[in-house]
């Protein structure tokens, strides 16, 4: 397997970069009230406090949508590990109950520490997508043939289905109802500076440590027998791939909410774009990630402005026929 890069790889990439810079530039220009290009241009390089239209850009926009491109790194980086360490087609944080483990610790802090700084909880979300992560890899490995990537989508369908009714009976208890729609329907509408200070660099170094297990994990998707034939600790870098998956998760979740169907759909794309080398996978995979979650958000805005349509539901326009499709192939192979 060579990790050398072809004219087609770059091609890609730059591609990629460049509908990314396209995208976020046009979701800061428009929305309710609609920005120029120079305006946009003075209040990103030129910010004057005193200017309504700055005030727009750098309290809310910017914010917003350097949020979704954060985000819709983490998903689908998050994704693209679980599907290579698991060799599941359709795995992702949010179909495998990973995101719903996040969201269900975030309600309880609601309920219980409601005084709780953004580290903190970032801390929380990351300690219930690990928990759940574990639950469901355990439930999966417990019945006769061991752990089998639809089994695993099983066990975490099942689990993501208990601990969303854990958090809604939360939620109608605790009188948390309109605190919590938020997380459960996800978006970046709240993101603030002070989040992106913390969540960036998380995001940032976690994609690029995973990018470092590129080679093993493309070893490792072709089987655990295959792997540890070329020298691969085939159960350490399963280790390692889920702890980058559930750290992306969590951080994520804990400023977005629960948005699924990312991690599920981006790296099917990647693969066909690029193919199956994990080196580049991973770093694709962000790019695109981003660029989905920034229309996603985008959308969400401008169908009925100025009201504002759920982001999660957005992207489960395109996720949830995408898994459907997943889903009849994998049985049809079984």
């Amino acid at each position: 397997m060579s990790g050398h890069i072809t004219w087609k790889t770059g091609l890609w990439f730059a591609a990629a970069i460049a509908a990314l810079l396209m995208s976020i530039f046009l979701a800061i220009s428009y929305g309710a009230k609609d920005l120029s290009f120079a305006m946009v241009w003075s209040s990103v390089f030129h910010y004057d406090p005193e200017l309504t239209a700055h005030q727009i850009m750098h309290e809310y926009r910017l914010p917003r949508v350097l949020g979704a491109v954060v985000t819709g790194m983490a998903f689908a980086t998050a994704g693209a590990l679980m599907q290579g360490v698991t060799r599941n087609p359709m795995a992702d944080t949010g179909i495998l109950g990973v995101n719903a483990g996040a969201a269900f610790v975030v309600a309880l802090c609601f309920a219980f520490w409601p005084g709780l700084s953004y580290s903190q909880l970032i801390l929380m979300s990351f300690l219930g997508a690990a928990l759940s992560t574990l639950f469901i890899v355990l439930l999966g490995s417990a019945t006769q043939g061991g752990l089998h990537s639809l089994r695993l989508t099983v066990a975490g369908a099942v689990v993501a289905a208990i601990l969303h009714s854990f958090s809604s009976g939360i939620a109608i208890y605790y009188d948390l109802s309109q605190d919590l729609a938020f997380w459960y329907a996800g978006g970046v509408a709240g993101v603030k500076w002070e989040h992106l200070k913390l969540l960036a660099p998380i995001v940032f170094i976690v994609i690029a440590w995973a990018s470092t297990m590129g080679r093993s994990i493309t070893f490792l998707s072709l089987g655990d027998e295959s792997a540890a034939s070329l020298g691969i600790h085939t159960g350490k870098i399963k280790v390692l791939g889920m702890t980058a998956a559930v750290v992306l998760a969590g951080a994520s979740v804990s400023v977005a909410g629960s948005i699924g169907f990312v991690g599920l759909v981006v790296p099917h794309i990647a693969r066909r774009l690029i193919g199956v080398d994990y080196r580049k996978i991973i770093p694709f995979s962000a790019l695109l990630g981003a660029i989905l979650l920034v229309w996603a958000d985008f959308a969400s805005r401008m169908v009925n402005p100025p009201r504002e349509f759920a982001i999660g539901a957005m992207v489960a326009l395109v996720g949830v026929p995408f898994f459907l499709y997943l889903a009849r192939k994998e049985r049809r192979e079984l």
